[in-house]
């Protein structure tokens, strides 16, 4: 099942929470279109830093294999990595640029499609109530120390493993 990511906009001059309906689910996973029309894709999500990232590699390996006079079956591979990359990576660059732009991550959601997706997350949202949506950039986890019961002897078991003499 696809992963969505739940991204929410900086809020407008005057609002103190973004709008719900401008929230934004980014699916997880190989994009084809991004694969197959990868400057067009990235023009249509308007990634500007990732497009010009995208030109200067490729314009870097067009010179690279003009002036290895390299044959065409290498430069048809060396676009057909790039194509698989981007469609591989669409998601992560699309969400970084999200980031760049101050919008906000709000979680996660498994489901079929996009509209199970808002689903799912609006209704899990109406329960909890839209207050428990974070409102600014999440600090840092605090994590607790460890705990131990002792040090370690030759029968300790290591990993997810059940514990020795115990039940499984």
């Amino acid at each position: 099942m696809p992963t969505f990511t739940v991204h929410a906009p900086p809020p407008k001059a005057g609002e103190t929470a973004s709008d719900p309906q401008r929230f934004l689910f980014v699916r997880d996973g190989f994009h084809v279109w991004a694969f197959l029309l990868g400057p067009i894709w990235l023009l249509f999500r308007r990634l500007w830093l990732v497009l010009l990232g995208y030109v200067i590699v490729s314009a870097a390996l067009g010179s690279v294999f003009f002036l290895t006079a390299a044959p065409a079956w290498s430069r048809f591979l060396g676009g057909l990595l790039i194509a698989l990359l981007l469609g591989f990576e669409a998601s992560t660059l699309w969400r970084w640029t999200l980031m760049r732009r101050r919008w906000q991550s709000l979680g996660f959601v498994v489901a079929d499609d996009e509209e199970s997706a808002e689903r799912r997350f609006f209704g899990e949202w109406e329960k909890r109530g839209p207050a428990t949506l974070p409102r600014s950039p999440a600090s840092a986890p605090q994590y607790s120390a460890p705990v131990r019961r002792g040090p370690p002897t030759g029968s300790d078991v290591i990993g997810l493993f059940p514990e020795p003499g115990g039940q499984s």
